[in-house]
């Protein structure tokens, strides 16, 4: 936890919106599902877990869209504080590979509990869910592509995958 903050210009950073979200998943209980609840087969897996987990959230918070750009938040000094190592990308590309069905299952039953959980101390009697879908520009012939809306390159093929929100 943060006791003293120096606002010097070396303690400065861009990435002040992890403090919330870090507070709000520790408040929920969402770290404590993930260290029970997602087992991998691997002993030394799961002692790295917890670390390239929290890597992995730091990063879509602030929208990174490729592992090499994990290094944008080494020697964050918000990061450090809440003692993450970020490794480099081929460490974190490493441990995603091993992720096989059974963890990505169990990674699928921790989200619904952690939303089980927010809905009921939401106390909502209703939820919108609004879908939409977003198209990512791919080269050459990859499986799963094809030719549709792309409103950067027309006529060129695309991954179209949907989004949900609540």
């Amino acid at each position: 936890m943060i006791n003293k903050i120096d606002f010097g210009a070396r303690n400065l950073t861009s990435n002040a919106g992890l403090f919330l979200m870090f507070e709000n998943a520790k408040t929920n209980g969402v770290f404590e599902l993930i260290g029970t609840d997602l087992v991998f087969d691997s002993e030394s897996t799961n002692k790295i877990k917890m670390n390239h987990i929290k890597t992995m959230l730091c990063g879509h918070f602030i929208g990174i869209e490729k592992l090499e750009r994990l290094k944008l938040l080494q020697g964050d000094p918000l990061v450090n504080e809440f003692d993450i190592s970020v490794k480099e990308p081929e460490t974190v590309s490493r441990f995603l590979g091993n992720f096989s069905y059974k963890t990505t299952q169990m990674f699928r039953d921790i989200n619904f509990k952690v939303f089980k959980k927010l809905h009921i101390k939401s106390k909502l009697t209703s939820i919108t869910i609004d879908i939409d879908s977003s198209v990512i520009n791919v080269e050459g012939h990859q499986e799963g592509t094809a030719k549709g809306y792309n409103p950067k390159k027309p006529g060129q093929p695309v991954l179209q995958h949907p989004v949900c929100f609540l």
